[in-house]
């Protein structure tokens, strides 16, 4: 694998950045990888899937979101209105340097950024969701705990994964606003559904309700054991080839 350290500039005017996988040929296709939230780009699954997809000729883009990583930016003055603009801005670049992505790959709540986002990315094919939620609202949960605060003084602040992050009322807002229901049952692209039984941050009704709502062709594919994070190489392989498998029936 060939990687190339990428920055372009994001929803909010800030540079992001980016990191483009390549095979050691010319590319089959592209495909753009949005991670999980409060992740990077540089998350043990996100890099071990990529590395894996460019052995099968797929070059990935996968990038930092505003504020997170080693992109430019608040992260507390950000929204999943803004993953979504972030999301087109590194499609567009794609586009515009090499080719438009033809598959999407969303972890978690990037999962929910690529099912919200296909629509405005017409080159797209196919769509993949890993341990993904089936509403945005879905990461609400993770402030339930300071939820009366935020309503009080418009923010504060959480902890997740160990490390703090500032939340602030526009972003519960803005999460309250987006319904991902019509946007799956309008698709038109290939969909396939990756979720563990036993995830404990995103359950597994998650992954029946996007099932349910979508239209065929549509696939699922039950990960087992695995946690949310994908923290076992195995598991993280296991996606990669199967979805490498998959995605060639439709690029």
């Amino acid at each position: 694998m060939r990687t190339e350290a990428i920055e372009f500039i994001g929803s909010q005017g800030t540079l992001l950045a980016a990191r483009l996988d390549l095979p050691d040929g010319p590319p089959l296709s592209y495909a753009l990888f949005a991670h999980c939230f409060t992740c990077t780009k540089d998350i043990f699954a996100a890099t071990q899937i990529c590395s894996e997809l460019t052995r099968h000729g797929i070059a990935v883009l996968r990038f930092d979101f505003s504020g997170l990583g080693h992109s430019e930016g608040d992260f507390s003055n950000t929204n999943f209105s803004s993953n979504l603009d972030d999301l087109v801005a590194a499609a567009s670049w794609l586009k515009q340097e090499y080719e438009a992505p033809r598959l999407l790959i969303g972890h978690s709540l990037g999962g929910a950024a690529v099912l919200a986002s296909a629509h405005r990315l017409p080159e797209v094919k196919a769509v993949a969701t890993i341990a993904a939620p089936s509403e945005p609202s879905h990461i609400a949960k993770q402030f339930t705990a300071v939820t009366a605060e935020i309503e009080m003084h418009g923010e504060a602040e959480v902890y997740l994964a160990g490390r703090p992050f500032r939340i602030k009322k526009q972003f519960l807002e803005d999460i309250a606003k987006h319904t991902l229901a019509d946007r799956i049952a309008h698709l038109n692209r290939a969909l396939i559904v990756f979720h563990a039984p036993g995830d404990t941050i995103v359950g597994i009704k998650n992954a029946g309700q996007i099932f349910s709502a979508a239209k065929h062709p549509k696939s699922f594919i039950s990960l087992d054991h695995a946690d949310h994070l994908l923290r076992r190489r195995q598991d993280a392989d296991y996606v990669a080839q199967v979805l490498a498998a998959w995605v060639t029936r439709y690029l």
